[in-house]
């Protein structure tokens, strides 16, 4: 026998990804899209310092990256008033939901989350061979109590949920996700997933306590800073979890100049502050976009607004089917009942634009089909 011997495991699973990137899509068509707004990226752009910092550091890059983000951790830290020691960081939240999930999960152990949650998650999870417990979304919303109910039924390892919500864009209150932390059973371990807490409003987040070891945050630098491509992200919890991610991070896995650029974003308040300001207003537009086709649109504290197509799932797959043939990229949930829906990101007044042109024929198109 020749070839590699493949773990049981893996040959169980299926050989794709949680998404299907655009680029994919515009190799697929033979031509880019109009307006990219499907992805949640922030399409304002990293900070101009930021851009200076890593122009700056490709001069470098033939030196690898600090292997303990020394300078990234020190000033997230002095900033937030904790310890460096109580803060990792990762290739975005995606990777540290890996490695997480590699210290944590061997095969039979049961996670919890919500259906139709963040799949990369879940794609990390079975990937270690964890059990996944679905829970349903309550009016469009992950449910903190039956997420917890939940948990404790099944001895759950780990709960996942992301505070403001992605696909759907909504958030709990402080009071409400704190109460989540507290109530979370012996033995488990809650991940926040706060991704677009800059854009949700004051009282999202509850307060920081490093020494709780009962839940992780994780916050990113790909939506509010702007820096996607760069795969940045940061977990905050207590030193002895946040330590133990050593064990089996990729120590050299942060490359130069993201760390350059991530610092620098960092502390360039008023570029965030701007990028805010756009996103509050483009929300707006494509609120008024949706009015003016008859539809409705879920309160979003993130970077995106999702829109009630006003039907089934079948609908809504068809618009978003016909919005993409007008090269408007665009996504949507994936679970009923919150799939009657689309989710746009938002984006430049030229991308809005086309938008405002082309979801009427969308919805008429999808509307023909449906019939």
């Amino acid at each position: 026998m020749t070839g590699p011997r493949y773990t049981p495991l893996v040959q169980s699973l299926p050989a794709s990804v949680p998404f299907v990137g655009p680029e994919t899509q515009e190799r697929a068509r033979g031509h880019a899209f109009r307006a990219r707004l499907g992805a949640n990226e922030n399409v304002f752009g990293p900070s101009p310092k930021a851009i200076a910092a890593m122009q700056g550091a490709a001069g470098e890059v033939w030196k690898y990256g600090d292997a303990q983000n020394y300078d990234l951790r020190a000033a997230i830290a002095a900033d937030l008033n904790i310890g460096m020691e109580n803060i990792t960081i990762g290739g975005g939240i995606d990777g540290l939901l890996g490695s997480l999930v590699r210290l944590l999960i061997e095969p039979g152990d049961a996670i919890v989350t919500s259906a139709g949650a963040y799949p990369t998650f879940n794609y990390h999870v079975t990937g270690y061979g964890g059990v996944l417990h679905m829970v349903p979304y309550r009016e469009d919303c992950e449910d903190p109590e039956a997420l917890i109910a939940k948990a404790a039924e099944v001895d759950a390892k780990l709960i996942y949920i992301a505070n403001p919500d992605n696909p759907m864009g909504t958030c709990h209150d402080s009071a409400r996700i704190q109460a989540m932390i507290d109530a979370v059973p012996d033995g488990a371990l809650l991940i926040l997933d706060e991704a677009y807490v800059e854009f949700a409003p004051l009282g999202t987040a509850p307060a920081l306590d490093i020494t709780d070891r009962r839940v992780i945050r994780m916050r990113t630098f790909s939506k509010a800073y702007g820096m996607a491509g760069a795969r940045m992200g940061y977990a905050i919890g207590h030193s002895d979890l946040i330590t133990a991610f050593d064990k089996v991070r990729d120590h050299f896995g942060i490359n130069r100049i993201a760390q350059a650029g991530a610092l620098a974003a960092w502390q360039d308040r008023d570029w965030l502050q701007t990028t805010v300001d756009n996103v509050t207003r483009a929300r707006g537009i494509i609120a008024e976009i949706a009015t003016e086709n008859g539809l409705t649109t879920l309160p979003s504290a993130t970077n995106f607004v999702t829109i009630d197509c006003g039907a089934d799932g079948d609908f809504a797959r068809a618009t978003l089917a016909a919005l993409v043939e007008r090269d408007v990229f665009v996504r949507m949930p994936f679970v009923a009942p919150q799939d009657r829906c689309i989710r746009v990101s938002c984006g430049t007044d030229e991308m809005l634009e086309v938008l405002r042109k082309e979801l009427p024929n969308a919805l008429a198109e999808a509307r023909r089909t449906q019939k």
